[in-house]
């Protein structure tokens, strides 16, 4: 099984499947194209996501789109627990991976995942600032009633923790008022071993992406 991904430092829906996998320690092979190259457009064309990262690889099989590969990575591995036990839990995390998949194009516009750079004093838009709120309640809530076995959102991680990593890693480029629980909550997911090994492979990047570097002074965070 191969998982075929863009840019460490930019793409965010590649790293959703790719921190399931990861974090799981999975036996699925890793493959990393750079957006726009040349490599990504030939690598990808003949296949049946439009050309679009990140896309898993299953013999015949091709599944494309983060929430569709989580799915599918959690029947193929099931011991892995991508969704809670319960079945009001999983209808739950369910619901708040939907919700990430489909809303906060305020947060996305205005804050586009940019591991490297810290934006000191970045104004932060209206409709930015209402999804970071929702955002936050949706965390309270289920650190709240299915967080009591451990510092994830259901206790244990699941997809619905890799379906919010890039949120996380959005919120250390810029300052950005957090209540306490969404504040653990951050740094429970900063100081996990998958995603210091997603910045490690950030860090090797240099190049640029004109559509997510913000107008704005920046300092690198390494």
């Amino acid at each position: 099984m191969k998982l075929i991904i863009g840019d460490y430092n930019y793409s965010s829906w590649s790293m959703r499947p790719w921190m399931f996998v990861r974090h799981n320690k999975l036996d699925v092979h890793i493959e990393r194209l750079m957006f726009e190259s040349d490599e990504l457009k030939q690598r990808m064309k003949g296949g049946f996501s439009n050309g679009k990262v990140p896309v898993l690889i299953d013999g015949d099989l091709e599944v494309w789109d983060s929430i569709a590969i989580l799915e599918y990575l959690n029947e193929k591995y099931p011991h892995a627990g991508g969704l809670p036990i319960s079945a009001e839990a999983r209808a739950l995390a369910r619901s708040i991976c939907a919700e990430m998949h489909s809303s906060f194009q305020g947060l996305r516009n205005d804050i586009p995942m940019n591991c490297r750079r810290f934006f000191p004093g970045y104004v932060i838009g209206e409709q930015a600032k209402k999804d970071i709120n929702r955002i936050q309640q949706l965390w309270c809530y289920c650190r709240k009633n299915y967080g009591q076995s451990g510092p994830w959102l259901f206790g244990e991680f699941t997809i619905a923790d890799a379906m919010y990593a890039p949120v996380v890693m959005r919120f250390r480029s810029v300052d950005v008022e957090l209540n306490d629980v969404s504040q653990a909550y951050c740094e429970t997911m900063n100081q996990c071993d998958a995603v210091a090994e997603w910045l490690d492979h950030a860090r090797l990047e240099d190049h640029l992406f004109d559509e997510d570097e913000l107008d704005w002074p920046s300092r690198l965070l390494w």
